[in-house]
């Protein structure tokens, strides 16, 4: 009981209180006895009750003086003086403020009591005293004054921080609105916390009650009939057996201090409330309960198993209702028809099994030491409801979970600025340059050291021209010049023949295209989307991951914190459960769905689980979204065997293996997540994992972005990938993916690794700012890169080597360390016919390594570095401005075919071919290069090709070069001096120099100067 109120005539209110208590009401005034006017405040009064007391008065006394309310006016808005009771009559106020001195005894009175006898002026005490006054009424009592007017339901409301705060934290059937994963934090409103609690708490008894209910009428509904029971020592009944022989349906059994045990199982057959007298901890029952009847509830009670079984209760019919009760060292079993709704409960090594449940709730629950799964979901929800189904349906439906800001301090990587703001460290701006023009990307997140461009990295470049001084391109004797040779009239000629080729070329016009259109609407595209989209946006543009996100069937488990155990929640044999706003932390798993079940994931914690956190397969579906999954020992989400789950808007990242791991036939969709400082892939997909991955920030990875190995495949689409250690994204070993429309950048290695028997489709991608080359890729592979922007890497654009790929090439840890052994053996088999037809471009036959229009341009190093023992395309790419020459092909077994290129405006020459390679290069348009056009020592075909405005030769032909040259047109920087061949070794001068006259024979239509020289002439003039 709350003490006693202080005396109202004791307060200090104003002037008409003064500070001395009133004088008590008089018994009856004579002649003409007045009723007084019960007048609450806010409904009138105040200079009303003045008016009506100045009758009592001696003539000429002076009027009292007028005090303004502080209490807001009734619902009617009039002024307090102004109210139409007053204008009627001043008569009925004549005891105006006589009864204030009783006004103490009120607190705590029934409804009726309370305003008969509330005799006051509005005006008399300020706000805070009447939030005192109501600070010690009962529920009950609030509830009915909150029913008077206006003013007083929102004082009623203003008592939130106070009055409904205790009865919250007071009630012995509840705990914390946030227990167990927040307790320190208060909820939005106490009154709306407590008031869910309350009609939470009633649901057991709503069997007859219409669902379309005043929840005010059932707030107040009184159930006659119902008895108290007390089981116990000092009791009327000795045990809990033969309290329930006594009971009547809805009678309450209270159980005092102490422990009760049965001997046997206890058959529930009638609908009663037990309850455990004093604090949680004081009642513990080791009994196995079977329910029989329809409903029941259990509150305040400490359960453990009774010595002759595990299970501590069993219903396969009714509902019950579990509050604030402790479960020690046993199971709950519900099987359908029968449902549950369990809150404020501590399960300590025990378990739920759920068997076809249709729909029970699971909430505000902690779970520890648990030996196997701590919630187990068996079998379809059943289509045969119990009668508490609709109203367990409203309450999930009014119990939303709010979106929480995750706790830094449980986040090693990430500082967030809130949920969706990401992410690291200081943002940076990258910078590409298209042309003449810049544009500014804004990487998905800082380095410490920023990524400068390839041609301002003079320490790099000095020590990449020493590594590799056999590579370079032969040159002339170093003490001649070009430009010591050149006259006025040539430079006016060299003009001419510059403005004619651009007029007439189709290479230049492809370079202008490639340039001004193609990159440019990528980058604004880019640029525009690489925003991540929030849930919301999600939901709203996907019907499915809608009717997920909303559905209700099955069991759904709320707010529940999973710890310190084998396993978190087990779905199997089409089972259905919906997760959120829980914690998952030192488990071996936190959720593991398989055999045709959902499981619908969202806004939770999963972290430092000793396996993977979320494991999906055997036909596993469902929605994974809005989660924060971190610091697991292996993969974060974990998706195998045929397993297709939407995943959607997760933080995924610090994990020790990979982020998203796609295995064994598994699909899924997977957008618009953050998966960051994971120390294997951020995605991993291999033995035929085919994922549609979408939209997603890809960074700062220990290994790859996204690694696709073992005849993996999947379709990789506008994704950002940057600063991860070991390259965006890694094709490996029969990986088959479709890598589009991608932006992978400011990585520490490569952009794009394609090592032994890769495949894929690379199209559409923005390749730039890494440390290393754009594209690496192994001979061996067979990938297609198509119509992709390489820019700006430290390295070579686009670099093809020929040595063997081994153990090695992996980062550490990435060498198939996970455990894929059923995937692995399973992979030989026949691929899923539907993932067949679903990525129809990434299966058609390749046989050739293909490089096609793409745009090579300010890289560090050659644009394209090729060292290939197979047949590789080239072709209509533009290669422009790199630090290198343009082309290097210093190894190529067999053909390597260079076609219909724009090469231009390279630091050095535009393509060297080294001896015993053999090329074709026809069609190309070979500008302005800073040294020879082409250099050759090599076989093969030179035709129709523009070699125009180069700084040196046009064409040299070095050594025993055997190319077969038609249709040229050449322009050098020396008119005179359009074809060069030196160096001719002894013994073969005669078969050289009539290759070579051939050769000029058949360009000498295009050739501007006259006459032709010889190699001596040639040395002689330079």
């Amino acid at each position: 009981m709350a003490p006693p109120p202080p005396r109202l005539g004791q307060s200090s209110g104003g002037e008409a209180g003064g500070g001395t208590r009133l004088p008590p009401r008089s018994p009856a005034p004579s002649p003409a006895p007045r009723r007084a006017a019960r007048v609450p405040p806010g409904r009138g009064g105040g200079e009303a009750g003045t008016a009506a007391a100045a009758g009592d008065r001696k003539a000429g006394s002076p009027p009292p003086l007028s005090v303004s309310p502080s209490f807001p006016c009734g619902p009617s808005g009039r002024e307090p003086g102004k109210s139409r009771r007053a204008r009627r009559g001043g008569g009925r106020a004549s005891a105006g403020g006589g009864g204030l001195g009783e006004t103490s005894a009120l607190v705590g009175s029934s409804f009726s009591g309370f305003l008969g006898q509330v005799l006051m002026e509005v005006g008399i005490l300020p706000v805070e005293l009447w939030q005192l006054i109501f600070s010690y009424l009962h529920l009950p009592d609030l509830g009915r004054c909150s029913l008077v007017c206006r003013a007083w339901s929102e004082l009623v409301l203003s008592l939130d921080r106070t009055r409904w705060r205790q009865l919250c934290l007071g009630c012995l059937q509840h705990r914390h609105p946030n227990w167990p994963n927040r307790p320190g934090v208060e909820p939005p409103s106490w009154r709306e916390a407590f008031k869910q609690h309350y009609l939470a708490s009633k649901t057991w008894s709503k069997t007859t009650q219409d669902l379309d209910s005043s929840n005010c009428l059932s707030l107040f509904r009184r159930r006659k009939g119902w008895r108290r029971l007390c089981v116990g020592v000092g009791g009327e009944f000795g045990s809990l057996r033969a309290a329930l022989a006594a009971a009547s349906p809805y009678d309450r059994l209270v159980l005092l201090p102490g422990v009760h045990e049965e001997q046997s199982e206890v058959l529930l057959k009638v609908p009663v409330e037990v309850v455990g007298q004093g604090k949680l901890g004081d009642v513990a029952l080791l009994a196995s309960i079977d329910q029989h009847c329809p409903t029941a509830r259990l509150t305040n009670v400490v359960f453990m198993p009774a010595r002759f079984t595990s299970l501590l209760y069993k219903t396969t019919s009714g509902y019950v209702q579990f509050d604030n009760c402790n479960f020690e060292s046993g199971q709950l079993q519900i099987h359908a028809p029968g449902t549950c709704q369990v809150k404020f409960c501590t399960f300590s090594q025990s378990s739920i099994h759920l068997r076809s449940v249709a729909l029970c709730i699971l909430e505000h629950c902690e779970f520890t030491g648990s030996e196997n799964a701590s919630v187990t979901v068996e079998g379809c929800p059943s289509s045969d409801r119990n009668w508490a189904c609709k109203h367990l349906a409203v309450l999930a439906k009014s119990c939303t979970v709010s979106l929480r800001e995750p706790d830094p301090a449980a986040c090693p990587v990430a500082k967030w600025d809130g949920w969706r703001e990401s992410l690291l460290r200081p943002v940076r701006t990258c910078k590409i340059v298209v042309g003449e023009e810049q544009s500014s990307f804004l990487a998905a997140a800082g380095a410490q050291a920023p990524v400068g461009l390839a041609q301002e990295d003079s320490e790099f470049g000095e020590n990449l021209r020493a590594a590799k001084e056999e590579e370079e391109y032969p040159s002339l004797d170093s003490n001649s010049s070009d430009s010591d040779l050149r006259s006025d009239d040539e430079e006016d000629a060299q003009v001419a023949y510059k403005v004619a080729c651009q007029a007439h070329s189709p290479n230049h016009t492809l370079a202008d295209v490639m340039d001004s259109k193609l990159q440019s609407n990528r980058l604004h595209a880019l640029q525009r989307d690489i925003k991540l989209k929030s849930l919301q946006q999600e939901l709203q543009q996907d019907k499915e991951a809608q009717s997920l996100a909303n559905s209700l069937q099955g069991c759904i488990i709320r707010q529940c914190l999973f710890r310190d155990g084998k396993g978190g929640i087990f779905i199997y044999s089409r089972g259905q459960a919906k997760v959120e706003g829980s914690i998952f932390r030192d488990l071996t798993y936190a959720v593991r769905c398989i055999q045709n079940s959902k499981v619908i994931m969202l806004r939770n914690d999963i972290h430092h689980c000793k396996a993977s956190g979320i494991f999906l397969r055997l036909l596993a579906g469902g929605l994974i979204a809005d989660n924060n999954i971190h610091s697991n020992c292996e993969a974060g989400v974990d998706i195998r065997k045929g397993a297709n789950p939407l995943v959607l808007c997760n933080k995924i990242h610090s994990g020790l293996r990979s982020g998203i791991v796609v295995a064994g036939n598994g699909k899924g969709i997977i957008r618009s997540n953050q998966i960051c400082g994971n120390k294997e892939a951020g995605i991993y997909i291999l033995y035929n994992g085919n994922p549609a991955v979408s939209g997603n920030h890809i960074f700062q990875g220990m290994a790859a972005g996204i690694a696709v190995n073992e005849n993996g495949r999947g379709q990789i689409t506008g994704n950002i990938i940057c600063e991860n250690q070991w390259g965006g994204a890694d094709i490996r070993h029969g990986g088959d993916p479709v890598l589009r429309n991608n932006l992978i950048s400011c990585g520490y290695s490569d952009g794009v690794v394609v090592g032994e028997r890769g495949k894929g489709l690379i199209e559409g991608n923005v390749i730039y700012g890494n440390k290393g080359c754009g594209v690496w890729m192994m001979s061996s592979s067979l990938p297609h890169l198509i119509n992709n922007q390489i820019s700006h890497n430290s390295i070579y654009g686009v670099a093809v080597f020929c040595h063997k790929d081994n153990a090695g090439d992996y980062p550490p840890g990435q060498g198939g360390s996970e455990s894929f052994q059923e995937e692995r053996e399973g992979a030989g088999g026949e691929n899923d016919a539907d993932s067949e037809e679903e990525y129809p471009a990434a299966r058609r036959p390749i046989s050739v390594a293909l490089v096609e229009l793409n745009s090579i341009n300010h890289n560090g190093a050659a644009g394209l570095h090729v060292k290939s023992s197979e047949v590789l395309n080239i072709i209509a790419n533009v290669i422009h401005a790199n630090g290198d020459g343009g082309v290097a092909v210093l190894q190529s077994s067999q053909l390597t075919r260079i076609a219909n290129n724009s090469i231009s405006c390279n630091s050095r020459g535009g393509v060297l071919v080294e001896a015993d390679c053999q090329v074709e290069l026809r069609g190309n348009g070979i500008y302005e290069n800073s040294s020879h056009g082409i250099v050759s020592k090599g076989e093969g075909v030179i035709a129709e090709n523009d070699i125009i405005g180069n700084h040196r030769c046009g064409l040299q032909l070095l050594q025993a070069a055997d190319m077969k040259g038609v249709g040229y047109q050449l322009h050098g920087s020396l008119q005179y001096l359009a074809l060069m061949a030196t160096e001719l070794p002894d013994g073969a001068t005669n078969e050289a120099w009539k290759a070579l006259g051939k050769l000029m024979c058949a360009w000498r239509q295009h050739i501007q100067s006259e006459p032709l020289v010889c190699a001596q002439t040639a040395r002689e003039c330079l």
